[in-house]
């Protein structure tokens, strides 16, 4: 698993370069795309994380003037992640980056379907024995 993994990430490497990402951060974009404003907490929740991997990746983004991190007023421990303009802005040029990696693959649509139902199967399990 450990070497399919790495190989399907180095897929995403010639679509994501030219936006100057790596495979990491835009899976914290595409989180916040979905849903903006969460707090660290959340996103690393989501992106199954810990604050020590995730807080350096968010200080990238946001050198990259993508995001913005801020306490939240309602209760100062929380920090939340909000998209900028430019970090919005970059879905527009990431759009296509799904399609562009599953084209490369060697997969039917229905074997992908599958595959993804016994991911999601295998993540539910270690959600579960956290």
């Amino acid at each position: 698993m450990y070497v399919c993994a790495k190989e399907i990430v180095k897929k995403y490497r010639p679509f994501l370069d030219p936006l100057g990402l790596t495979y990491t951060q835009y899976i914290a974009l595409l989180v916040l795309w979905e849903r903006d404003g969460l707090s660290v907490k959340d996103l690393g929740d989501r992106m199954f994380l810990d604050s020590g991997t995730l807080t350096p990746l968010l200080r990238k983004l946001e050198d990259k003037g993508l995001i913005t991190r801020a306490r939240d007023p309602a209760d100062e421990r929380s920090v939340v992640v909000a998209l900028t303009p430019e970090g919005r802005g970059l879905k527009e040029k990431a759009v296509s980056i799904p399609a562009s990696v599953g084209a490369c693959m060697n997969i039917s649509e229905e074997d992908a379907v599958a595959l993804y139902g016994i991911l999601g199967c295998l993540m539910g399990t270690f959600a579960d024995n956290q």
